[in-house]
């Protein structure tokens, strides 16, 4: 299944790619990742099989690192993972993780997902003019916010217009993983701190929402420690 959804998000990624192909290539791996995870997870609790949460630290890369980890919380949290963001001061300036906890089907959907809109982005972004008399980085900043605002409002949508019921017990079966992920965040985080809301300057944010709109995830239903804080705010 998930070489399936690699197949389809490299497509998507093509530069060859036009937008509306893109949009339809991208609905289909993001709608095989979440039916995947759900269906792992009834598979489980058929056999019993008592899977442990599992979690991955994703480290980002500059620029635009806190934009990048908002994008990121996005997809945890619609494939029912949590995600810590981890900020840093070095040498060499800011650096920033998120840890990622979830069931191993989830997360690697996640990191698959991820990856593909970060190209997604990136190529949007090239294709827009900054407008006169607006600070490039800032801008930018700001498109991003709005393209991963456009995500997460894809996602609630696609799960509120979902016309396909769900197999019976589903509900239970994520609630019971929702609590286990939950409970394995606060035992490595029990001091976690909710992140402050930024004050973005630039005024890209319309613009990147478009863009995240044209990323159509399709009808997905979606049932010395650095200082640790929960990622969502950008």
């Amino acid at each position: 299944m998930l070489d399936k959804v690699r197949k389809l998000l490299a497509k998507a990624e093509d530069p060859a790619c036009t937008p509306e192909e893109a949009e339809a290539l991208t609905a289909k791996a993001a709608m095989l990742i979440a039916k995947y995870g759900i269906d792992q997870a009834l598979i489980d609790a058929r056999t019993e099989r008592n899977q442990a949460v599992g979690n991955r630290l994703v480290e980002l890369t500059a620029p635009y690192l806190r934009e990048k980890a908002y994008l990121l919380h996005v997809v945890a949290a619609a494939l029912r993972c949590r995600s810590i963001r981890l900020e840093r001061r070095t040498t060499d300036g800011l650096r920033v993780s998120v840890h990622l906890f979830g069931f191993e089907s989830d997360v690697a959907g996640v990191e698959l997902l991820f990856a593909s809109l970060l190209v997604q982005a990136a190529r949007g972004l090239l294709r827009e003019s900054i407008p006169p008399g607006q600070q490039p980085a800032a801008w930018r900043r700001s498109w991003l916010i709005g393209f991963g605002s456009a995500v997460q409002q894809r996602f609630a949508a696609a799960t509120a217009q979902a016309e396909d019921p769900p197999p019976p017990g589903t509900a239970l079966v994520l609630a019971d993983r929702e609590r286990a992920v939950d409970l394995a965040v606060e035992a490595e985080y029990p001091n976690v701190q909710a992140g402050r809301r930024r004050r973005l300057t630039g005024g890209g944010f319309e613009a990147g929402n478009t863009a995240g709109h044209r990323a159509d995830l399709g009808a997905v239903r979606v049932e010395t420690r650095p200082r640790a804080q929960v990622t969502g705010r950008p």
